[in-house]
């Protein structure tokens, strides 16, 4: 009976909450952005024994690219959402929460935004590469083992001061139910990162987004995507919509000049727990700087024709949301604000 009952208490735990109308999605698919292929393996191939030949002799690999899962809703469609999650993530991150709510993908689905959720290269369903990432972030010294960090990557995201803590007022969802189902997120780099070549991958979806819906696009970062986000080619995007990107492009360089020439809107996101952070923890003095140094990005950026705004959501009088406010109990209400803020540009 005891293990009966853990079998249906982990079904649970997999099954989504759904909400409110069904939602309804007119078209939905996988496709790969960019890439490249290598050139073959010395030798022959080995027809015969093709899997088995372990030289892989005269084998070819697609490797390098994007995967995009995308979800098109039924009913007249506003401007598309293409999704960039941050370092550790997938697309994963956008589609739910750890309590099993509706993730961002399907309340703007709701809003008549269609999603395209992107694994960017190196990373989940998109982890094809040559090389194998080497890098202390992820693989520890002895080369052999990943990384781990569940406490590390927990404390610096500003949840709380290490697992299973929360901070007073937190909006990240209570109980060990949820705390597991966030870290499981959580994935290593199959390869190292890259942001130039990256930047050039997420190009080449943000051109096949236009393609299929004729749209220019809305691009949503988060974190260390945000570093992608300012890579990227500015032909294919009608905003940016930055979740706490790390940093913002250097003003007066090259970056900074393409997004100024190229008229793009953009809109940053900070959580809590930044001006009234713990002094003691490090990472409290990282996110002061960032804040700081996009406050000063944007107030350049509009000096100079741009359209720039940082939003620091206790300001708004929204509080308690972490590095991960689109998976935090209040994420429907910051949405909300968001799309306030896309239909005041006309998207």
């Amino acid at each position: 009976m005891k293990k009966f009952l853990s079998v249906l208490l982990a079904l649970s735990l997999c099954v989504p909450a759904f909400a409110g109308e069904p939602l309804v999605i007119r078209e939905q698919g996988v496709f790969s952005s960019g890439g490249t292929v290598t050139e073959p393996l010395p030798g022959e191939f080995n027809v015969s024994e093709n899997w088995l030949d372990y030289s892989r002799a005269g084998n070819t690999a697609h490797v390098d690219h994007a995967n995009v899962f995308y979800q098109i809703p039924d009913g007249e469609n506003k401007t598309p959402i293409v999704y960039l999650h941050g370092y550790g993530q997938t697309r994963t991150g956008w589609q739910s929460t750890p309590d099993r709510r509706e993730g961002w993908s399907d309340i703007f689905l709701r809003k008549g935004r269609a999603a395209f959720l992107v694994d960017q290269p190196r990373r989940g369903a998109a982890g094809s590469t040559v090389k194998i990432v080497n890098n202390e972030l992820d693989i520890r010294s002895n080369g052999t083992e990943f990384n781990p960090g569940d406490q590390a990557w927990y404390t610096h995201f500003r949840i709380g001061r290490g697992t299973p803590n929360r901070y007073e007022g937190s909006q990240f969802p209570a109980g060990e139910a949820a705390l597991n189902q966030f870290l499981r997120q959580m994935t290593p780099n199959t390869g190292n990162y890259d942001v130039v070549l990256f930047g050039e991958v997420l190009s080449a979806v943000l051109a096949d987004v236009k393609a299929m819906t004729g749209k220019k696009v809305i691009y949503l970062t988060h974190s260390q995507g945000g570093r992608v986000g300012w890579q990227t080619d500015t032909e294919n995007m009608a905003a940016i919509v930055a979740i706490e990107p790390g940093f913002a492009p250097e003003v007066g360089s090259d970056i900074y000049k393409k997004f100024v020439a190229a008229k793009i809107p953009m809109i940053f996101y900070f959580g809590d727990y930044i001006n009234n952070g713990p002094d003691d923890i490090k990472s409290t003095a990282f996110w002061k700087s960032v804040l700081e140094q996009c406050r000063d990005f944007a107030k350049h950026y509009n000096e100079d024709g741009g359209d720039a705004t940082v939003i620091y959501l206790p300001d708004e009088g929204i509080t308690g949301n972490s590095h991960f406010m689109f998976q935090e109990l209040n994420n429907k209400e910051i949405a909300d604000h968001i799309e306030k803020w896309l239909t005041s540009k006309g998207l």
